[in-house]
């Protein structure tokens, strides 16, 4: 089964951290990031998808994707 995550997050640190917590998890990078201007914050935003292949597991909308 292969499971899909988008993480997002204002363009800093923290940002980096969640993708590299990700990719140390076994996630891995799907796509390009993305980048833009969110209003309300007046802050730039990231956007990165990523994907994990698992084995021996159903997929179930009440799956805990961070945790898989």
């Amino acid at each position: 089964m292969k499971l899909y995550r988008l993480l997002t997050g204002p363009d800093d640190a923290s940002f980096c951290h969640k993708v590299s917590e990700a990719l140390s998890q076994g996630w891995e990078l799907h796509g390009d990031p993305a980048y833009g201007f969110n209003n309300e914050s007046g802050r730039m935003q990231c956007a990165q998808a990523v994907i994990k292949h698992v084995s021996g597991k159903t997929y179930s909308p009440d799956m805990k994707l961070s945790e898989q």
